[in-house]
């Protein structure tokens, strides 16, 4: 569905290989356990200082933040007595053929995070139990996910999962708590069920998916204070992030991402849609659609967000990267004219409301100069959720840097 599996290189059928994903793992959870005391909780996309400004925010009634936390409130994702609709298997096929649970899985990892970020603003301890009582009931019952989706399915759920647990298991001792017997299994889960499938990284697939992948596997990795899995999530990140979007600097062609089996000019034409000029900030799925490409921001913009709060300055790193991809991709959204080498004159838009995480830092950390961006910001507020893996930014992140 998101990744193309054929590719037509130099006039002939590349038939790309399914993804090699680990089986289920049975080993207990302790025995992988690696512990971090550097970690930093909670700090998966947001930090402490940063929810305390959400809740100070919104209890003042200031705007955007007000508007923003009364429609996650009014959501689907926010209702009390949120039924969950657990799975023992999740079947995600590539090509639309049958499937079970794939939006079920996605729409309850928004809701349990929905239900936390609900808890934390607003004290409602009813809140913070359904969220409990959602991932209880996937820890008990999820065993893996199947057919030729299940990478990316993975990273949508497991990067929402990640984030919900992070928030509750940290803030929510003094008010009764998640019992250390659902910690342990939802733990289990992540570790199990989850991680093998996004750490096995996808190099011919379209970028978004390893992007999502680093999301998940770096939110988990913070999760579950597992500083290996955190450091091979951002090795494989580093990597991603300079083969998707491209900066002259890195030469006349974007790299290619490494154990890819892309090599020739023409092989790195065909797997940028048939694009061969390689401006600042261009995108490797630029020419296939916008809407891929701000999967991609967005999850960019939260491995480094992460990161951030674990210590780890990818932002410096990839600030200037980001920017670039931010006002290229902004510029066509706000209506200028594409160009004839661009994508043949005409590029499908659709970039979403995916851009807050990066501006806070780029524009309020950095004091970076991003006009086209921070007036394509302000027109998608509030930021709701993309119903995948994106939600609520702007209450989370609106000119909210945090430590």
């Amino acid at each position: 569905m998101r990744g193309p599996r054929v590719n037509r290189l130099a006039g002939a059928v590349l038939v790309i290989p399914l993804l090699l994903i680990p089986g289920l793992t049975t080993a207990p959870a302790a025995a992988h356990s690696i512990a971090a005391p550097g970690f930093h909780h909670p700090g998966v996309l947001v930090s402490r200082t940063q929810l305390d400004t959400v809740r100070r925010r919104v209890r003042a009634g200031q705007q955007p933040w007000a508007s923003a936390f009364a429609a996650m409130r009014t959501s689907r994702y926010g209702a009390h007595g949120y039924t969950p609709h657990a799975r023992n298997v999740v079947i995600c096929p590539g090509d639309n053929g049958p499937s079970a649970g794939c939006v079920e899985e996605r729409e309850d990892a928004l809701a349990a995070y929905t239900q936390a970020l609900l808890w934390y603003v607003t004290r409602d301890r009813t809140y913070a139990d359904t969220a409990i009582r959602v991932m209880d009931a996937w820890s008990g019952t999820v065993r893996d996910h199947t057919e030729g989706d299940a990478g990316i399915q993975a990273a949508w759920a497991g990067a929402s999962w990640a984030r919900a647990a992070e928030i509750i298991r940290r803030t929510y001792k003094a008010h009764g708590g998640w019992p250390h017997s659902g910690v342990q299994r939802f733990s289990d889960m992540l570790r199990n069920v989850y991680l093998p499938k996004v750490s096995s990284g996808a190099p011919d697939y379209n970028g978004n998916w390893d992007l999502t992948m680093e999301d998940a596997a770096t939110g988990i990795a913070v999760f579950l204070d597992d500083r290996h899995a955190f450091d091979e999530a951002v090795g494989r990140f580093r990597d991603r992030v300079r083969a998707y979007f491209h900066l002259a600097s890195d030469g006349p062609l974007p790299p290619a991402p490494a154990g890819s089996s892309i090599t020739t000019p023409d092989q790195v034409a065909t797997y940028w849609f048939g694009q061969r000029r390689y401006p600042d900030g261009i995108a490797q799925e630029t020419c296939r659609n916008f809407r891929h490409v701000g999967y991609a921001l967005a999850a960019t913009a939260h491995v480094a967000e992460t990161a951030h709060h674990q210590g780890v300055d990818l932002w410096g790193e990839i600030h200037e990267r980001v920017r670039a991809a931010l006002e290229f991709h902004a510029r066509y959204e706000l209506g200028a004219r594409v160009p004839g080498w661009l994508c043949g004159g005409h590029v499908e838009l659709g970039l979403g409301a995916v851009t807050e995480v990066a501006v806070n830092d780029l524009r309020h950390r950095l004091h970076m100069k991003m006009p086209q961006t921070l007036l394509f910001t302000a027109r998608q507020r509030p930021a709701g959720t993309d119903n995948l893996f994106v939600a609520w930014e702007t209450l989370t992140h609106a000119d909210n840097p945090g430590r």
